[in-house]
């Protein structure tokens, strides 16, 4: 793989460069964006951005993993944050899971961004849904959200989700994932990624991330117990 041919992740957030140099060498602060609740959190966050790492502080360079390069720089009144992947065959025991860390970046760097641009001091309480997607209905169609998809960055929607009639705006779009703010999740985000079938994954992947911010503790598990049981019987978990 040559270096054109890596794949480059790239969002421009409304922030000062020191803010989001900040959000990705303070662990609290990571910890408001880098993927989901679960019991192991803290240790991927360690493992990934404060162990096997080079960093230039004064370049705001940054280095993890097995060769993905961030780097962070002024881009007009905001900050450019750029992630190359490592190329393929680095590590080898990780080559079968390439694709999927690509997309990964990609949903972290849309919540760094989210957390930078929307929710700087508040708390996240997030839900986590993953399965296949071998004979289910895609995704975004099954969510009602075709024309949703269909708009640009900065839109206004409204929606039914799992059963919900939410509101708020697009986020972002790219070929395999949808972000959408949502207001009744105390200005909220879901994100949403979909891959049918293919070579390199015969049985496809469905995955959702919902942040949510201020919910109580029975209108938080009302969200995550309806969404599971929308999400289980479409997209059920590998066996």
């Amino acid at each position: 793989m040559t270096d054109q041919e890596r794949p480059v992740i790239q969002v421009t957030v409304a922030a000062p460069v020191d803010e989001v140099w900040r959000a990705l060498r303070e662990k609290d602060r990571i910890r408001h964006w880098h993927g989901w609740d679960t019991p192991g959190l803290d240790d991927e966050i360690d493992l990934i951005y404060f162990q096997s790492f080079i960093e230039d502080a004064q370049a705001r360079t940054l280095g993890v993993q097995e060769g993905d390069q961030i780097v962070v720089e002024p881009a007009g009144d905001g900050t450019r944050v750029t992630l190359t992947r490592a190329p393929r065959g680095v590590s080898p025991e990780w080559d079968a899971y390439y694709d999927d860390i690509t997309e990964g970046w990609t949903t972290f760097l849309q919540q760094l961004r989210f957390y930078l641009e929307r929710q700087p001091d508040a708390p996240r309480r997030t839900a986590f849904l993953a399965g296949t997607t071998a004979g289910a209905p895609e995704l975004i169609g099954e969510l009602g959200l075709v024309d949703v998809a269909a708009l640009p960055a900065g839109s206004a929607y409204r929606a039914t989700l799992a059963g919900q009639e939410v509101a708020g705006s697009v986020w972002f779009r790219s070929a395999h994932q949808l972000g959408l703010t949502v207001d009744a999740w105390g200005e909220g985000l879901v994100v949403v990624a979909f891959v049918p079938p293919g070579d390199e994954k015969p049985d496809g992947s469905a995955m959702a991330v919902l942040s949510t911010f201020g919910l109580d503790d029975a209108a938080f598990t009302e969200l995550d117990d309806r969404w599971s049981a929308w999400w289980g019987v479409r997209y059920p978990a590998p066996a």
